[in-house]
């Protein structure tokens, strides 16, 4: 036995393998606990690095969002501005067809006035005409048999009929002339012609368009002026005036010239009115 047996050896004592392993196991569970905490450290630090690179994609999303809010802002800013030229333009139209239904009444209703003015006149006209025929009618009686001169005439009443009237007296003994026009020379068409352009009414020059230049009456209604015709209307071959109580003034023909004659000796086809 070596004398140095009792001692104790200086050699480290040798590790046995089941605490090398253990020892391994605490170290390797100690760098994986490093290893996660390092980790974990990492991705903790990164996190700002993360947002920082999601913020464009945030950006412009709200940029988006801003960009379609003024385009609605913009539209109703438009809708507000057509609605309200609009509701101007509509006011604006109401306005004129108020105007407008102001003037066309005012219109309406001098137009109602002048129609009912002219109505009033042309009664009144009437009625003096009527007046007027009953007094030539009654004058005349003054004269008698077919034929009369001037110097039995009586001078008319004023007015439309008395004026044709008057005018066809002063010619009484005048030539009947064919195609002739006065001022001593007539044929039936023309001093009736004549006659009524006293009056101021113009009418055609034939008998033919005579006869129909007027309103037709009967011959049982002839008054006082009405024109007499002879043969059918629109073809009439002669015209003379009726001047009241069964008589007419026309010029007749070569041999009597301007006369006054009795229908009941030579009655007539058909009459006109033209006053």
């Amino acid at each position: 036995m070596s004398h140095t047996a009792h001692i104790p050896s200086h050699r480290k004592p040798r590790r046995s393998a089941s605490k090398i392993a253990l020892r391994a196991g605490v170290a390797g569970g100690v760098l994986s606990t490093l290893a996660v905490a390092a980790a974990a450290g990492t991705a903790n630090a990164a996190e700002p690095v993360s947002e920082t690179i999601e913020m464009p994609t945030l950006t412009a999303d709200l940029s988006a969002q801003i960009a379609q809010s003024a385009d609605a802002t913009q539209q109703a800013a438009d809708s507000y501005e057509s609605r309200a030229e609009q509701d101007a333009a509509a006011a604006k139209a109401a306005k004129q067809a108020k105007e407008d239904l102001a003037k066309a009444e005012k219109k309406a209703e001098a137009e109602r006035k002048a129609k009912a003015a002219a109505a009033k006149k042309a009664e009144e006209e009437r009625a003096s005409r009527a007046t007027e025929r009953t007094t030539l009618s009654t004058q005349s009686t003054s004269g008698s048999g077919a034929t009369a001169s001037a110097s039995d005439s009586v001078a008319p009443a004023s007015g439309s009929v008395g004026t044709v009237i008057s005018f066809l007296k002063a010619q009484l003994g005048d030539a009947y002339v064919m195609g002739a026009s006065g001022p001593n020379a007539w044929d039936c068409s023309s001093l009736v012609q004549a006659a009524f352009k006293q009056a101021g009414v113009d009418l055609p020059r034939v008998s033919q368009d005579q006869s129909v230049a007027g309103t037709p009456v009967s011959l049982s209604n002839i008054q006082v002026g009405d024109i007499l015709y002879w043969g059918g209307a629109g073809s009439a071959y002669h015209v003379g005036v009726y001047i009241g109580n069964g008589q007419y003034l026309d010029a007749a023909n070569p041999s009597k010239g301007v006369v006054i004659q009795d229908l009941s000796g030579y009655p007539a086809s058909g009459a006109v009115r033209v006053l």
